[in-house]
C-alpha cells in the first residue's frame, strides 16, 4: 500500500489491515506496528504489553484504532472520537531517560508535534498561515485557540514511556456542539486531499522517536526556544486550575528549563509542573465547566 495523499486520503478511511501495513514499510525500524478496528485504550494496550515478562520486540511500538472506547487525555478526562473522523495511536519507547527527567518530556513532545504538524501541512501553506496552529501548555494543539489535538504522555516499567495521541481530522462543528467548546479540526485548515492518515501517523511516530533521542541527550533546553514560536499562552492571563480549585492566577511567561510553566503572579513567578492541572486564559474560565 502506498502512502499518498491521493490513494489513501481520509475519506474513505483506510481499512485497519491497509494502515498495518503501511506502517511495516514506513516504520521498518518499529519492532511492533499495528492497527485495529477498535479497542479501549491504544495507551493501556501498550502499558500492558510492557508489563509482561515474556520476551517482546524492541521498542518503538505503535499501536493504532479507528476507534477507543475509553480513551482518555490528561488527568484522565475521556477523548471523545469517532471512527474516521478522529486519528487516534500510541507509540511505546524505551529512551533510557532518568525519571527524575522525565517531566518535561510533555511540553517538549508537544513542541516537536506541533512543529510536525505545521511542517507537514506546509506545502499548502505559507508559514505565516500556519501560525494559528499552537501549542497550549503542556501538550494541546489547538487552530485559531480551538483544541485540535491532545497529546497524553504515560510511563511504562523501566522508564519507557507511551506516548498517545487523539488528533481530529473533521466533524469538529458538531463535536463542538457536544462538549460545548470550540473544537477544531484538519479540515479547518486544509482543504481535502488532507495528507493520508498513514502519513500523518508515520510522520508524528518518527518525530517522536527523534525528539525523544535529542530529549535524552540534552533535555528540555534543547526544546525550550522552540516552545516560543508556538506557545499560545504567552503574555496571556491565566489560572492554574486543580479539580476545579484555582490555586493560582497570574500572566503566562513561557517556560523555564526544565518544562514548566513560568506564570507571575502578584506575589512573584511561580514555576508550575506538568500534571493534573488545566490552564486557562482567566478570562474564559469557568470553575465547573468541562476542562
Amino acid at each position: 500500500m502506498r502512502i499518498s495523499a491521493h490513494a489513501d486520503s481520509c475519506s474513505p478511511f483506510p481499512s485497519p489491515e491497509d494502515l498495518s501495513e503501511a506502517f511495516i514499510t514506513a516504520l521498518p525500524d518499529f519492532g511492533s506496528v499495528q492497527w485495529v478496528a477498535s479497542t479501549g485504550s491504544t495507551n493501556a494496550d501498550l502499558i500492558q504489553r510492557l508489563r509482561r515478562s515474556e520476551p517482546i520486540p524492541a521498542r518503538p511500538w505503535l499501536l493504532g484504532a479507528h476507534l477507543q472506547t475509553a480513551g482518555k487525555g490528561r488527568a484522565g478526562r475521556p477523548w471523545a472520537n469517532t471512527a474516521g473522523s478522529t486519528l487516534m495511536f500510541s507509540c511505546a519507547f524505551e529512551p533510557k531517560i532518568p525519571l527524575s527527567k522525565l517531566p518535561g518530556i510533555a511540553p517538549a513532545l508537544g513542541v516537536a508535534t506541533c512543529l510536525a504538524l505545521r511542517a507537514l501541512l506546509g506545502a499548502q501553506h505559507d508559514h505565516s498561515a500556519l501560525e494559528s496552529l499552537t501549542l497550549k501548555w503542556p501538550n494541546d494543539l489547538q487552530w485559531h485557540g480551538a483544541k485540535l489535538a491532545g497529546l497524553l504522555i504515560e510511563t511504562g516499567p523501566s522508564a519507557q514511556v507511551v506516548v498517545g495521541m487523539g488528533l481530529n481530522l473533521r466533524d469538529a462543528s458538531a463535536l463542538s456542539e457536544v462538549l460545548g467548546r470550540e473544537i477544531a479540526d484538519l479540515g479547518m485548515i486544509q482543504a481535502e486531499p488532507l495528507p493520508s492518515p498513514a502519513q500523518i501517523v508515520a510522520h508524528i511516530a518518527k518525530t517522536w522517536q527523534q525528539a525523544l533521542k535529542v530529549y535524552g541527550e540534552h533535555g528540555y533546553a534543547a526544546f525550550k526556544q522552540d516552545f516560543e514560536t508556538v506557545d499560545v499562552l504567552a503574555g496571556q492571563p491565566v489560572q492554574v486550575i486543580d479539580q476545579g480549585n484555582i490555586l493560582h492566577e497570574g500572566i503566562a511567561q513561557g517556560t523555564d528549563h526544565l518544562g514548566r510553566l513560568c506564570v507571575v503572579t502578584e506575589t512573584g513567578a511561580i514555576p508550575i509542573l506538568v500534571g493534573d492541572v488545566s490552564i486557562r486564559p482567566a478570562h474564559t474560565h469557568n470553575a465547573k465547566g468541562t476542562p
